[in-house]
């Protein structure tokens, strides 16, 4: 997408509508990454809103965070329990904090948010700096065989169809690239508003191999926070360690 930096998904109107939908699988996620913690401390990449952290938090262990956006960040603070939460605003690629984490974590597909291979693998390398021995790295994306099942790689979905306001969801997938180009776009009275996201998503293959250049290995797989059998054609999670 011509001229796209990820900043441009996440700005003060994304933040204000971040937590409207909630996925359904918080619960779920939170107590998955409770286990591996094992007691702290963990750190969340793109911690946005905390929609995990802050629960995870709940649950007695000490979660910071790193996020690109200052919108999303104050969200966070607004919440209960935000404003203790120590968090850093920056390129989580670059894991910009002192210390070692028992936990390291990203979801939701945000590790794909960083859009070239060589920053994908930087992150991996700077997140195995910050991680104890016994520590875990963990990764939440959704599989791209799903992409590859689209008609001329792209489609436009009608997400909601209401009185006052139509939500469409249009997609567009280069294969060559690994690359998405997505946009929510919102068809109202108030007008039309747009919200664009580019993606670089890696195969699970692909994330093993970052993790050997970084001194890590794969020692869990699943399709989802439950810990489904892996099937390669669901939500993926993956658990990295030394």
């Amino acid at each position: 997408m011509k001229d796209y930096e990820p900043i441009m998904s996440f700005g003060e109107d994304d933040a204000k509508r971040y937590d409207e939908e909630p996925r359904g699988d918080e619960d779920a996620a939170v107590a998955f990454l409770e286990r591996l913690a094992g007691g702290g401390p963990a750190l969340e990449l793109a911690v946005g809103t905390g929609r995990i952290a802050l629960p995870l938090t709940a649950r007695g262990i000490r979660v910071d965070g790193i996020d690109l956006s200052p919108a999303m960040v104050a969200r966070l603070r607004a919440r209960p329990g935000g404003d203790k939460m120590s968090v850093t605003i920056g390129d989580f690629a670059d894991v910009p904090v002192p210390g070692a984490y028992r936990l390291i974590y990203v979801v939701f597909n945000t590790l794909f948010n960083l859009l070239t291979q060589e920053d994908q693998v930087r992150c991996f390398e700077n997140v195995a700096a910050h991680l104890t021995g016994d520590g875990s790295f963990v990764i939440e994306a959704g599989s791209p065989a799903s992409f590859y099942r689209l008609r001329d790689d792209q489609y436009v979905d009608a997400e909601s169809i209401e009185i006052n306001e139509v939500k469409l969801d249009l997609l567009r997938h280069d294969p060559a690239t690994q690359m998405l180009d997505e946009s929510h776009v919102s068809l109202s009275s108030e007008g039309v508003r747009l919200n664009p996201v580019s993606q670089r998503y890696a195969w699970p293959a692909e994330l093993d191999l970052m993790a050997r250049i970084a001194g890590l290995r794969l020692k869990e797989r699943w399709d989802g926070w439950n810990r489904e059998p892996f099937t390669g054609r669901h939500n993926v999670v993956s658990v990295y360690g030394r």
